[in-house]
């Protein structure tokens, strides 16, 4: 799926019953890795994605608390999926790196919350930090990352 068929997707899915569910289904089809979490779409708009990750056995580590690949995970999910729809049809991304800070236990669920200022062009494309906070459902932050996307113009063709 290309960044307008994500965004078409989810006008069209968000609204409706389950849709949200289905439309988190359809992304873990297309990017099967990032089933392993089974994360839900909350938000999802040019700029912002929320994905949650329910604490579950699949994503704890030995200490009981959500793993922190699962964090990266659900964050990595959010911030592809929020620079998708971000992007104009003419351009492309890919992650170039990430650096996370855990600050806190994962002890509940949890939300990704991936935010980027869009500018107004996009040009040739260069390095787009994406931030992404995770929080538990008291709204702390435990984990934060920056993941930087590499913007590119599309071939043509």
């Amino acid at each position: 799926m290309s960044g307008n068929a994500i965004a078409r997707a989810w006008r069209r899915l968000a609204p409706l019953p389950a849709g949200r569910w289905l439309f988190s289904r359809l992304v873990c089809f297309k990017a099967p890795y990032f089933a392993s979490v089974k994360p839900c779409f909350a938000v999802l708009e040019p700029g912002r994605a929320e994905v949650t990750l329910r604490k579950r056995r699949a994503v704890l580590n030995h200490l009981g608390t959500v793993h922190a690949i699962a964090m990266c995970n659900i964050a990595e999910l959010a911030a592809g999926t929020m620079t998708d729809v971000s992007l104009p049809a003419t351009h492309r991304w890919i992650p170039k790196g990430m650096r996370v800070e855990y600050l806190k236990k994962a002890e509940t669920d949890l939300r990704a919350i991936a935010t980027g200022t869009v500018p107004r062009d996009w040009g040739d494309g260069g390095a787009w930090p994406v931030e992404v906070a995770i929080v538990d459902r008291a709204g702390a932050v435990v984990m934060r990352a920056t993941i930087d996307m590499w913007i590119s113009r599309r071939k043509a063709g």
